[in-house]
């Protein structure tokens, strides 16, 4: 862009032109008088307050009437050109720099205002009754993680929720089933609403609930939170993955359970965030299926941070947090690997306790610990509670996929209910089977 700034002084007017990244200076000097009155430098064009000093000498500025004196790099050549040429060259410098310039391409992005996370909760509040029943729910998990509880900690569900009326007869049903086993399992349910992508697909009921793939997260914060308090209310505890730090602002305040996934794990921010979360934190093993990176998350999660965040008024804020000592480490295996075998385990639980961290291990049935085949997940949880019953207390629990229907399904206009859309589930009548054998 062109742009003119005109600067007056004493002794002379400069104009400075830029265009394309280029600046020229024209300088209106006035007759040899008016210079030699009011210059700092003499005649022979030394300083005025030194004569005959000629060292940094300031070149002499003179021009007729009529004249402009252009200066060109930094004042290192100048030269006495007439008016008239000037305004020519310019005007035509100018045309050739619009006519050639760069236009910025439009924004990448758009932005769609939400409400605050007060805003939200202030519309779909927390009731105190569901507020002490969550807390309590949440110190029971710990019960069980640090061993006070001898209770099997079982996490189950959807992989991710895509239907709310389908997901509250899922928790209704599954409401009973936790009662009649409430003597040996605690059991939790899986309320998943944001779905981590290897590359690109459906991100999950908070991001896109109509799948139009448009996506609208206004309509998904609300839409996740009265979902959330409707499960709430059935008494179950609730389970989540917290892939976006974002939404737990909005959500976190319903939730007992959280996990951070595999692709997250690493992450800073999320470490960040688990170590200011106020429930038990599940870290999963990388997708390599190595376990450092969970148990160096769960020493950073375990420590304070500060990082920047936003307020529950939605301001740009510094985040301070005293850490979160309730985590443990969740096998899902990885790239072919398994690690739910007793020798992964005690691997693993060594590897916990050399790093000075509770040995508390929860295993993940599903993903490539079943190698992609849900119904494995049946056989991988007997496999690891015969373990707990051999002896290894280590073993703090298990989470499982399971839905209404069993499988999978491509989301399309004509939806099978009850039946996931992303990974494949048990479905009920094999999940009431298996809980009740353990």
């Amino acid at each position: 862009m062109f742009s003119k700034l005109s600067v007056v002084n004493r002794q002379r007017r400069h104009w400075l032109f830029r265009f394309g990244g280029a600046t020229l200076a024209f300088i209106l000097a006035r007759p040899r008088a008016a210079l030699r009155s009011s210059s700092p430098y003499n005649e022979e064009g030394s300083p005025a307050d030194h004569p005959g000093c000629h060292r940094n000498q300031k070149p002499r500025l003179v021009a007729q009437p009529g004249f402009l004196i252009l200066e060109q790099g930094n004042g290192h050549t100048a030269m006495n050109m007439p008016l008239s040429v000037v305004e020519n060259a310019v005007e035509s410098a100018i045309e050739n720099a619009v006519e050639n310039a760069v236009v910025s391409p439009p924004a990448r992005r758009r932005e769609v205002a939400l409400p605050t996370p007060d805003q939200l909760r202030g519309d779909f509040p927390l009731v105190a009754k569901l507020e002490a029943q969550i807390e309590h729910q949440r110190q029971a998990i710990r019960n069980i993680l640090n061993g006070a509880d001898d209770r099997l900690l079982v996490v189950i569900g959807p992989c991710s929720i895509h239907d709310e009326v389908a997901a509250l007869e899922y928790a209704q049903r599954l409401k009973q089933l936790a009662a009649d086993v409430s003597d040996r399992m605690l059991i939790v349910m899986r309320a998943y609403l944001e779905k981590p992508r290897t590359t690109v697909g459906w991100k999950g009921l908070l991001y896109d609930p109509e799948r139009s793939g448009r996506g609208d997260l206004h309509q998904g914060l609300v839409r996740s939170r009265q979902l959330l308090l409707n499960l709430a209310a059935t008494g179950l505890p609730l389970a989540t993955e917290a892939l976006s730090p974002f939404a737990m602002d909005y959500l976190g305040d319903l939730v007992s359970w959280t996990a951070i996934g595999a692709r997250t794990t690493e992450s800073q921010l999320h470490r960040e965030m688990a170590s200011g979360l106020p429930m038990p934190v599940g870290f999963k093993n990388g997708t390599d299926g190595g376990i450092a990176v969970a148990t160096n998350a769960m020493q950073s999660a375990a420590h304070g941070h500060h990082h920047p965040g936003l307020s529950a008024r939605g301001t740009p804020v510094m985040i301070s947090t005293e850490g979160n000592a309730d985590t443990h480490l969740v096998l899902r295996g990885g790239r072919g690997i398994t690690n739910y075998d007793s020798h992964s385990i005690a691997r693993a639980t060594h590897a916990l306790q050399q790093a000075g961290l509770k040995p508390a291990v929860m295993v993940d049935c599903s993903h490539d610990n079943a190698c992609k085949q849900h119904e494995r997940q049946q056989e991988i949880a007997r496999d690891v509670v015969a373990q707990r019953r051999a002896g290894n207390r280590h073993i703090c629990g298990l989470m499982l996929e399971s839905f209404l229907q069993p499988g999978r399904q491509n989301d399309s206009a004509d939806l099978q209910y009850g039946c996931s859309i992303t990974d494949p589930c048990l479905g009920w009548e094999q999940t009431e089977a298996l809980l009740r054998s353990l």
